[in-house]
């Protein structure tokens, strides 16, 4: 069997071993984590020697009772996960024995890693021999540039976006989608990162698309979903960031929103990977998310969500009173406080847009 690029499955598997292996932090191992929040029933344990004999619970703060072991003999696993994304996307390299050991006995593996598993001949001949599948969430075959040609006119369009990277963008789009589903509504999250597809089993890596079919890849994504009411469509990047407002301008054009949700983390001010550079404050990011939003398709950012891991339930409290003043607009961390004031936004949205 040859090695599989592709993601139509990845829901179906129930047994999954997530690979932390010598990574188990809370920055690296975001993949991991978020997986044991979203899939944890499908999640049979976290594979780190190091940290074996406690629970995903104590490592992660998430998971549960979910074990963490040394190897993979001690779990009846059906998939190998790799959990970790780090800076760059390269494998660790001895990482190379325990995906070989996995392939050998039948186990599918699962990337979403730059460094693609399925160019490595050793995991190939692994695979081939046991006939088990190596898939790269990141490969993708995207071709097709944007074509505008307009979306479901009941089908309301929301996109997180971010003041920087990494600030929760993935998480907040989650969480309203199950706020919305648990209120009734037909949602439907669109993953376009590595993280989310592993989560919702489909979606396009557009970190990963060829610039100039960016655009066409997310118009495509929205085109395949737009039977739904409401689309939560996962954000990327940042607009203001040097190094990757190309992708977060091509989602914006798209998939062409009618509703933002703007995410930021309280009291980062530099921008993550470039330390010298000053994130634009609140007021200026909202005027050109709206500003460049809008050149496609009628859009204004509807609630904030606030990432408050660094602060005390007290302080956060206060800044969610300042930034809902200031602007305007719901706000709410959704770890903290729930999602309810950003679902009632999007609801107010879809009422005022199809009554």
């Amino acid at each position: 069997m040859n090695p599989e690029t592709t993601k139509e499955n990845l829901k179906h598997y129930r047994r999954i071993a997530l690979l932390t292996d010598g990574f188990s932090t809370p920055f690296l191992a975001k993949t991991a984590i978020s997986l044991l929040r979203y899939r944890q029933s499908d999640i049979a344990c976290v594979l780190d020697a190091a940290e074996a004999g406690q629970s995903a619970d104590s490592l992660f703060g998430a998971g549960g009772g979910v074990p963490v072991v040394a190897s993979l003999k001690e779990v009846d696993a059906d998939a190998l996960f790799i959990g970790i994304a780090p800076p760059g996307g390269a494998l660790p390299d001895h990482w190379q024995g325990i995906i070989v050991e996995a392939l050998s006995s039948g186990i599918d593996v699962v990337s979403g890693l730059h460094d693609f598993l399925s160019d490595n001949q050793d995991f190939v001949a692994a695979a081939k021999a046991s006939g088990a599948r190596l898939i790269d969430v990141r490969k993708n075959d995207e071709h097709e540039t944007a074509q505008a040609d307009g979306f479901h006119t009941n089908c309301l369009r929301i996109h997180t976006v971010g003041h920087d990277c990494s600030v929760g963008k993935m998480v907040t789009s989650l969480e309203i989608h199950r706020g919305l589903v648990e209120s009734g509504e037909d949602a439907q999250f669109l993953a376009t990162g590595q993280t989310g597809i592993m989560i919702s089993g489909e979606g396009i890596p557009i970190d990963c698309v060829v610039a100039d079919f960016v655009n066409g890849a997310a118009e495509k994504l929205v085109k395949k979903n737009e039977q739904h009411d409401i689309l939560l469509i996962e954000g990327q990047g940042s607009i203001s960031h040097p190094s990757f407002s190309a992708v977060t301008l091509g989602l914006l054009h798209g998939c062409a929103p009618d509703g933002l949700i703007l995410c930021y983390e309280v009291g980062r001010t530099l921008v993550k990977g470039l330390d010298d550079i000053p994130i634009p404050p609140l007021e200026k990011l909202i005027a050109a998310y709206e500003t460049i939003a809008s050149l496609r398709h009628p859009c204004r950012v509807i609630g904030i969500a606030m990432n408050s891991r660094t602060i005390s339930s007290e302080e956060a409290a206060v800044e969610r009173e300042r930034v809902s003043v200031e602007f305007g607009l719901p706000v709410c961390d959704v770890y903290r406080d729930g999602p309810a004031v950003l679902v009632e936004a999007v609801l107010n949205l879809k009422k005022e847009l199809h009554t």
